[in-house]
Order: structure tokens, then sequence, then C-alpha cells
């Protein structure tokens, strides 16, 4: 309803506001209108596909919920908007083909903005219908070429840019699964394949912090948003900047909380026979027990083994739980004992399920995702509570860069034609308004909010199994290499990145715990968004060029 009486407002002042223009805005006005509808709808779009990237992981390892995923992207998304987004929407305006070839011919590009607004906008929704991750980015170019084919044929099209956007179907993911396969990698073997890895994994948290919050800064700093007058700083002065940052904060982390966990956790900083304590239970029910009273209780029985290898054939059985009902979980493949800290009722139920599931159906062979492999991907005891705000903050960075970035999807085409219904030309000089860019920042958060948990269960739950620590790490992993990649000019899509990664950690971990038909079909996705997007933009050009 705000949003409505928000466009109403806005379409008032527009017809009560004379612009010193060539046009006559009383017969443009419904292109604008029609435009400021699109656009939101694409906005919709994006939130519920690409905005569902920045917090899949977290979602599918538990780490957040959906209605604080909707509350975080509400804030940081719509802040990347407007902070970062006015100079990222250029090349959404002007980069793809010469505008100066519509010189004289405003209201055709007036119309050609409508149409890409529309041809993306059709096409985001059917892919996040289908539960399909694809590139708001790659849309909205393919939208942009289908109208300028129609009224220009291929005539002042960028053909260097669109080369390496094709290009980067195959790049992005590349990139970013090596990296993220490399520090996950280097995270398994210092911390998760060791014998304490809740040890080790407390001395590697500084480090971890350090290095999120350097990555994250430092692409920040590269982006160089004019609002926050970061444009005058030079890259040496942002590395040095964003370093200082990272390391500040990882002083922070060994001096304040390191300290804390360890108390929380019940570690003393000498030798000492008292075992790490972990909660269980559920809200105010919620009780302490230790490992030996999960673990070791049970090795008296010769048909259960203490999970102690981390060879998957682990096995706690949790006696009676504080709702009287007991559970037990096998085969859950860590190493010491699993972190059941404020475990809720579904974790419960799922195993349930699952158990009973496989009791009806016998020797039928389940979806790999309710297979016990699928499910002995878990963390070491206590490794998934540290993990866990690493990810939540890597969330939000890449929320916050996201809005900056993919904002421009929804609303370059929306200021284009805010800029030529202003001015009457087509050279698009005048900076962003802000209202705009808040405008495209709320339509992505509400799609998020409505549709984002079907985009969020393909990439968060379905592709691989998900953990704390793989999720922090396919977040730096993907970080960096849209970092990497924006500064050696290539462009690159966030949702390819975190599809590489998440495919590379699982494939890392066991080829067979990847869902690859799955994959499959998030490939063809990507590959056939520029040419859909582009002949549903060229098909509402033609509808709209013949009906006027």
């Amino acid at each position: 309803m705000a949003s409505v009486t928000f466009f109403g407002t806005t379409m008032t002042y527009l017809a009560s506001t004379e612009f010193p223009s060539s046009l006559n805005q009383g017969e443009v006005v419904w292109m604008l209108a029609l435009g400021f509808v699109f656009s939101f709808i694409l906005a919709f779009g994006l939130g519920a596909n690409d905005v569902a990237n920045s917090f899949a992981t977290s979602v599918g390892a538990g780490v957040l919920t959906l209605r604080q995923v909707c509350v975080l992207a509400a804030i940081f998304e719509t802040a990347g908007a407007v902070l970062l987004g006015s100079k990222v929407s250029d090349t959404i305006r002007k980069g793809i083909f010469d505008v100066t070839l519509y010189d004289g011919m405003e209201e055709t590009l007036m119309l050609g903005q409508v149409a890409a607004l529309g041809g993306a906008m059709i096409w985001m929704l059917v892919a996040t219908l289908c539960k399909l991750p694809v590139s708001g980015t790659h849309s909205i170019v393919g939208a942009m070429v289908g109208f300028h084919v129609v009224v220009f044929q291929f005539s002042g099209i960028n053909w260097k840019q669109l080369a390496m956007i094709v290009a980067s179907w195959f790049i992005s993911p590349l990139m970013s699964g090596v990296l993220s396969a490399v520090v996950f990698a280097i995270y398994r073997y210092f911390v998760l394949k060791k014998d304490n890895p809740l040890k080790n994994g407390l001395r590697s948290l500084p480090i971890c912090y350090a290095a999120v919050m350097f990555v994250n800064f430092l692409s920040i700093f590269m982006h160089a948003p004019q609002m926050l007058r970061l444009d005058k700083v030079p890259v040496w002065a942002g590395i040095i900047i964003s370093l200082v940052i990272g390391f500040v904060v990882g002083l922070g982390v060994w001096l304040l909380v390191i300290p804390r966990v360890k108390k929380t956790l019940g570690l003393a900083d000498g030798p000492s026979d008292e075992k790490p304590k972990f909660s269980v239970g559920d809200g105010d029910e919620e009780k302490r027990i230790s490992m030996e009273e999960m673990n070791c209780n049970n090795s008296n029985d010769n048909n259960k083994e203490p999970m102690n290898g981390g060879d998957g054939k682990g096995y706690s059985n949790l006696k009676e739980s504080p709702n009287g009902v007991q559970y037990s979980f096998e085969n859950e493949g860590i190493s010491g004992c699993w972190p059941l800290r404020k475990m809720r009722r579904q974790e419960y139920s799922r195993h349930a399920s699952v158990a009973s599931t496989t009791a009806l159906t016998g020797k039928r062979k389940l979806p790999k995702r309710d297979s016990e492999a699928w499910k002995s991907i878990q963390d070491p005891a206590g490794v998934a509570e540290l993990c866990g705000p690493l990810q939540i903050l890597s969330a939000i960075f890449a929320a916050f860069a996201h809005g900056g970035n993919d904002v421009s999807n929804a609303i370059g085409p929306l200021i284009a034609l805010w800029a030529i219904f202003q001015s009457g030309g087509v050279e698009q000089k005048q900076a962003p308004p802000i209202w705009i860019l808040v405008y495209g920042g709320v339509g992505m958060t509400i799609g998020l909010c409505m549709l984002g948990r079907r985009v969020i269960e393909t990439v968060g739950t379905n592709l691989t199994p998900m953990t704390p620590s793989s999720g922090f790490t396919i977040e730096l992993g993907a970080a960096s290499t849209v970092l990497l990649a924006s500064n050696l000019g290539i462009p690159v899509s966030t949702t390819h990145c975190k599809v590489g990664s998440i495919v590379a950690i699982g494939y890392t971990r066991s080829k067979a715990n990847v869902e690859w038909k799955l994959f499959r079909s998030i490939i063809l996705a990507w590959i056939v968004t520029v040419p859909c997007a582009a002949l549903l933009s060229a098909g509402l050009m033609w509808i709209l060029l013949f009906s006027i």
C-alpha cells in the first residue's frame, strides 16, 4: 500500500512539474509511469532471485532465518543501493550501445527503456518461479540489446562488452570456485581435520575476521562511491586503510571475543580436565550438558560408537530432551561432539522424517539430500559456533555490495527515462536521484521477503550440503573474486560466483554430494538469459512501436 501511495504521489508531481525539455511531457508521461511500474516489478524479481543469493548460504547453513534475512536485506541492500548505486548505473544506461544514435529520437529511446525493463522483468520472474538463480546484470544487458536491435539492428552495439559478458559465464564460476576451494582447503587442513578443531578454530578466528574485513572494505574503496566521498581516495590509500581495519578487527577479536568464547564453552586457558559444554534444548528449557555426557555415555553400547573419529562413523545419542521426546543422530561424520546449541524442533523433525521415509521406502534410492552421506556433512563441535558470525558478517557485506551493483539493473533504464523526460536529450548527464535509488532498494527487499525462499532453497540447500565453515569460505571466495575480476576489467556476476563456489566446495568434499543435474539446469539458465531477455525486450519494443 505504501508503494502504491508513493507511486501515485510521484506521478502527481510529474504531471504538475514543467521541465526544460524539447519533449511534450504530456505525451510521454505514460512511458515514465509504465517505466516506474516495470522497474519496481523488476526490482522485486531481482530481490527474489539475485538478493536471495547473498543470504542463501547463511540460511542453508542454519545461521540465519528468513525473517532475519529480510531485516538485514532491508538495511544493507538499500544502503548499498543509495551509497554505491549511482556510479554503477552509468554502465547500464550508456555502456551497452551508442546512445547518440538516438539524437532527435528521444521518444523512441524512452520506449526502448520501457521495453528493456519489461523484458528483463518477465525473465527474472520466470526464472525465480522456476527456482533458477540467474544474473540480473545479464538479464538487463540482453534486454537493452533487444530493443536496440529492433530500432538500429546491430549498429552501435558495444560488442567487446557483450563478449566479456559471454566469457564471464565461464570465468565467474571458475575463478570463484577455485578461490573458495583454496580457502576451504586451508581452513579444513588447519582447523577441521585437526584433533582439536575447536582449539584451532579459536586460534584462526582473528585471521578469519581480518580477512573478511580487508576484502570487503577494499571492495568498497574500489567502488569509490561519491556519496561517501571515497572517489578521491587513491588506490594505495584504500589498500592501507583496509589493511588497518582488518588488523584492528582481528586484534579486537583476539583480545575481546576469544576470551569470552572460551569462558562460554568452559575452555580453560591452562591444562584442565573440564570438558567444553554446549547448550541443548529449546528456549527457556535449555540445559547444559558436557561433551562427556553427550559422547562417552554411549561407549558402553557395543552397537554405537562415540563421535571421535571424524570418519563418518560417529554416533551421538541424546537422552530424553526437554520436551519429553528421545532423539538420536547417526553418521554425522564429525570429530568430537556435534554442537547442538539452541537446536530448533524442526531439526529434530527433519531427522525423524528422514528416518521414517527410509523405513517406508526400504531399499528404494532416496534423493541425494535425504541420503546419509549428505547428512553426514557437519562441522566439528563448536566450529559452527565460530563460523556462524563470520558467515553473517560476510553475507551483510555481500548484500551491501549487491545493493550497489545490482540496483542499477532495476533502475538504470528508469534513470535514463527520468533523465530524458527531464532534459529532453539523450546525453543523460544528470546524477541519479537518491529517491529512485531508494525506490529500487525497497523493491528488491520486498521481492526477497515474498519470493526469495525459492532461490534460497536451490542455492543454499539443494546444490550441496551447507555448513557454517563452508558457507563462510564461499562468501569470502566470492567476494574476493568480484574484487579481483572488477579490477581486471572482467564483468562478473555475483550469482555465478556464488554458485561456482558452492559447487567447487561440494566437489572438494565429495563429488557425490553435489546435485549435478540441478547444476546443469542452472548453467543452461545462465546461457539462455541474454537471448531470452533480448527476445522478450525486442517483442515488447515491436509492439510498442507499432501500437502508438
